[in-house]
């Protein structure tokens, strides 16, 4: 699963690669990071040119693998990638101010990821602490836990029928949030004010209970049903999604309010700075 890491606000898109225990990156995004270049591709072209023509370049360049990473249009493309020993033979291939501190920050990177694997609590940990940074109440964090681990569960049930991660995910996904939301993730997206932020990470307690009983209800679905491929998948999709479009009528109904509304995280973090300073003043 590949993620988005941070490094002095630049995006360094990254995969850990299970089998082999390592993180891969983005070298592209590296190149970016070092130089500053208007166009790391073509650098990167060219760089890659004159390690295949060095004798000492070879053990890098047998280092570089393709790998799938999601570009600014959302679409999961195959872009060369390295791992962290191959990330710092090509810092030492491009004079930088940004050298030593890029190799600190992986040298953290890595740190990180082994002492989750000793303990994944800690990974649970520094969870909670970005969402506080957020401004996010406990209530809606512990729930927002919870679902990532129904998320997981839901994308395991998909792997074993027959769905490929990223575009096909990503349908689905879409057909599940249409289903009980009446949106499309794009459109609910836009509803928030959003553009790449993340859905589940601006939605309310109630907007994030529903949709994890879409995505738990999916789950189980799949698991009786046992569909096969995309369009049997988008059919239980759309069951699951369903489920919880029942339960938001009829939530809806008794309280005569939409659930669904344009508050996000920003609302929520304005929210609790004022319920912490009224109660300073109390």
């Amino acid at each position: 699963m590949s993620e988005i890491k941070l490094f002095e606000n630049s995006q360094i898109r990254s995969v850990w690669h299970n089998e082999l225990e390592e993180w891969f990156f983005s070298i592209v995004d590296i190149i970016l990071v070092l130089t500053g270049s208007s166009n790391p591709r073509r650098y990167w072209s060219d760089l890659k040119r004159k390690i295949q023509d060095d004798e000492g370049g070879v053990e890098l360049y047998e280092k570089i693998v393709q790998l799938k990473f999601r570009s600014t249009d959302g679409k999961m493309y195959k872009t060369d990638a390295t791992d962290m020993q191959g990330v710092f033979r090509i810092i030492q291939s491009i004079p930088s101010p940004k050298a030593e501190p890029l190799k600190m920050w992986l040298a953290e990177v890595g740190k990180e990821r082994v002492d989750e694997i000793i303990d994944p609590e800690l990974t649970i940990d520094r969870a909670l602490e970005t969402y506080l940074k957020k401004g996010h109440s406990k209530e809606w964090i512990n729930q927002r836990l919870q679902a990532i681990q129904v998320r997981k569960e839901l994308t395991d049930a998909w792997l074993e029928h027959g769905i490929e991660q990223g575009r096909e995910f990503a349908i689905l996904t879409n057909e599940i949030t249409q289903a009980w939301s009446g949106m499309t993730t794009r459109e609910y997206k836009d509803f928030k004010g959003l553009k790449k932020e993340n859905l589940r990470d601006n939605i309310s307690t109630t907007e994030l209970v529903l949709n994890m009983l879409a995505e738990a209800a999916t789950k189980d679905i799949t698991q009786i049903s046992h569909p096969q491929g995309l369009e049997e998948n988008r059919q239980v999709a759309k069951r699951g999604g369903n489920v919880a479009k029942t339960a938001r009528e009829s939530l809806e109904k008794e309280t005569g309010k939409p659930v669904i509304t344009k508050q996000n995280a920003i609302d929520f973090a304005k929210l609790i700075e004022q319920l912490v300073q009224q109660n300073h003043k109390r």
